[in-house]
């Protein structure tokens, strides 16, 4: 993080539960563990991420959201906020956008994070556009009061993020050493266990490890988490 920006709260906004930490549970913990309140919020509710042809999407979500807050507290999460959007169909409408903004004017973090839209090809429909109208979200709506004036008027006031952090990014220029919690990495992806099964803690490991020493190699470290980072200037 910058010298420049004081970051004591961050709002992580994932398309899909396990998402977050796929994407930054290292960084995640390492922020909570420094005592920065984190906050997620989770735009769909996972019911389509199965193999399993005997459940349905209504069980599968309520498992889904019980698995989120199970990983969650594994990293010192303050809360988890589930907008409920069917996954698979998460479209770029106005309400959806309010919704984030709402989000940004409650928690009023510094630092945003979320999946990095311009990625090519291979990308899920949900995590582009998640991380379109997150970005729409932080500037200019969020912080321009005639946007959404009914969130003023609820007694929630603009805010300006400082900087936004993009996960799966094709050109990351941002590595987070996560070398010394990596466990704690795994440790909550395993808590998704209709998404990753029945999966040991060194069978996970073998599945995350290459991306992250990948990353590593960028700083010198054994492992690590990468991001785009963009400042917003003002």
């Amino acid at each position: 993080m910058t010298d420049e920006v004081q970051i004591k709260r961050i709002l992580v906004v994932a398309a899909h539960p396990d998402d977050a930490e796929f994407g930054a549970a290292g960084s995640i913990f390492l922020w909570t563990s420094q005592g920065k309140e984190v906050f997620y919020l989770i735009c769909t509710n996972g019911d389509k991420g199965t193999a399993d042809r005997t459940i349905t999407p209504q069980r599968l979500a309520i498992i889904r959201e019980e698995e989120q807050h199970a990983a969650a507290k594994t990293l010192g999460v303050k809360e988890v906020v589930f907008l409920r959007h069917p996954d698979g169909y998460l479209e770029y409408t106005n309400e959806f956008r309010g919704q984030v903004v709402r989000y940004i004017r409650k928690f009023k973090p510094e630092l945003v994070l979320t999946s990095d839209p311009l990625r090519k090809y291979f990308w899920h429909h949900d995590h582009r556009i998640a991380g379109t109208v997150v970005l729409d979200a932080v500037y200019p709506y969020a912080r321009d009061h005639l946007y959404y004036p009914e969130h003023i008027a609820e007694g929630l006031s603009t805010h300006a993020v400082r900087e936004l952090y993009l996960w799966g990014s094709e050109e990351p220029d941002t590595f987070i050493d996560i070398t010394g919690v990596f466990d704690k990495k795994i440790e909550a992806l395993r808590c998704h266990v209709s998404q990753v099964g029945d999966i040991t803690a060194d069978g996970m490991r073998e599945r995350v490890s290459w991306r992250a020493s990948d990353a590593g190699k960028k700083i010198g470290v054994p492992l690590a988490e990468s991001f785009k980072k963009v400042i917003m200037p003002f």
